[in-house]
């Protein structure tokens, strides 16, 4: 009864002059809802239930929404798939891979993508395998690995111009606060990743949250020097 009374609020997300974020409500038994502050000032529900939007990808979730020109896409958490919502519309699921759980989204619009972390679960015994892939908004659900062969992912960030990626990578036993690798590649013409090269992180090294400027420069912050 305490806790019922008790909203949290989180993934806040800029999209024009309109904010959105995630609510998650203890009285629908911590459902996430998307709510969205417009222009005018108002506030409003856009995600009715029961979709929930989480995601449970290194467990501790996070990463579950993307919100672009108006289209949101994000992570239903009752069967862990990727949707897209439109204004008037109900959500549209994109992706068709049960044992797989997705996060990070980040738009790829020049190749009509999604690119994102994608955690697969074959079974109880087997660790999840954790790679970056692609997924086309064609309607075809295809899906494509890019990054594959570390431990963890996360972050994946697509530069302006569309011709730079970069993406968050570490490796067992370490918590991504102990040791993370900050990685930059070029995206070719056909959607392929050239060049992978490490551009930051690595021994007793944390590197967090790189973000692009509108002007082309990756930011990042590491606690290399405090």
């Amino acid at each position: 009864m305490i806790a019922a009374s008790s909203v949290r609020l989180g993934d806040i997300a800029m999209d024009g002059e309109e904010i959105y974020w995630l609510e998650s409500r203890p009285s629908e038994k911590g459902r996430n809802t998307i709510m969205r502050y417009d222009s005018t000032g108002a506030v409003s529900e856009i995600l009715a239930a029961p979709f929930n939007a989480r995601t449970r990808v290194h467990e501790y979730g996070g990463g579950s929404m993307l919100v672009k020109n108006g289209v949101i896409f994000f992570s239903n958490d009752e069967d862990r798939q990727v949707y897209r919502l439109v204004k008037g519309e109900a959500p549209q699921r994109l992706s068709d891979e049960p044992r797989s759980r997705f996060a990070d989204f980040a738009l790829d619009k020049p190749h009509n993508r999604l690119i994102m972390v994608r955690e697969e679960h074959s079974g109880a015994e087997i660790a999840p395998v954790n790679t970056i892939v692609s997924l086309t908004l064609d309607g075809s659900g295809k899906i494509r690995t890019l990054v594959a062969g570390t431990d963890f992912y996360s972050n994946p960030v697509i530069s302006p111009d569309g011709r730079q990626f970069a993406w968050l990578c570490w490796h067992h036993p370490n918590m991504p606060w102990d040791e993370t690798e900050l990685w930059l590649a070029d995206i070719q013409s056909n959607g392929s990743l050239k060049n992978p090269r490490q551009i930051a992180g690595g021994e007793n090294e944390s590197v967090f949250q790189p973000q692009w400027s509108p002007a082309g420069v990756l930011y990042f912050v590491s606690d290399h020097n405090g």
